[in-house]
């Protein structure tokens, strides 16, 4: 396997694991020449699966845009590794157990949005934006309060936002900012010193 840092193809397999179905497996390989780490996974890829696009193209399902899409969707939220891959695993097993050999691209986008409301609603919304093609704020504040009906506690768009401009910050930086934004300021009398 190609080094993706040095790019030089000798590398050893430091750990091997096998998904709970039994039809992925990841390993963790390290490069013989910088020592870089890194990941890859073997899956059994479903033959003759073309994804209809929008515009009526065709093209070869490639279920490593599938997992890039929603690794991009849950990137620097506390979203596993693992849950992202079993999520991948899923949505390859449902289109693989569709009879026809052409599925829709709006169909992939569906069940990715589900497994992601599923997994993480900041990374659900994330991918709603784009899959959805959000053209202004108001249609993504509007998928924020969807959301927040459907569960109720769970999501809470800002009560002062505004399609017009952010809403002011509310979370402090530091204990000294909470203690500060917590206490109501002291009337000051401009006679004492």
């Amino acid at each position: 396997m190609r080094c993706p840092k040095c790019a030089n193809t000798d590398d050893k397999v430091i750990e091997t694991r096998i998904s709970r179905e039994g039809d992925t497996i990841r390993r963790r390989r390290q490069c013989l020449s910088c020592n870089h780490r890194f990941t890859t996974y073997e899956t059994v890829i479903p033959a003759d699966i073309f994804v209809v696009k929008r515009d009526g193209r065709r093209e070869d399902f490639k279920p490593e845009k599938l997992q890039d899409g929603i690794r991009l969707a849950c990137w620097k939220r506390p979203v596993s590794q693992e849950a992202i891959d079993q999520a991948v695993a899923d949505i390859i097993n449902v289109i693989t157990l569709n009879p026809q050999d052409e599925v829709d691209s709006q169909y992939i986008g569906e069940l990715v949005m589900n497994k992601l409301k599923q997994l993480d609603e900041v990374a659900y919304v994330r991918f709603a934006s784009v899959y959805r093609r959000f053209q202004d704020a108001d249609a993504f504040i509007n998928e924020v309060q969807k959301l927040s009906a459907k569960n109720p506690g769970t999501a809470t768009a800002p009560a002062t936002a505004t399609a017009t401009g952010p809403a002011p910050a509310t979370s402090p930086t530091s204990d000294n900012d909470a203690t500060a934004a917590a206490a109501p300021a002291a009337p000051t009398d401009p006679d004492k010193p």
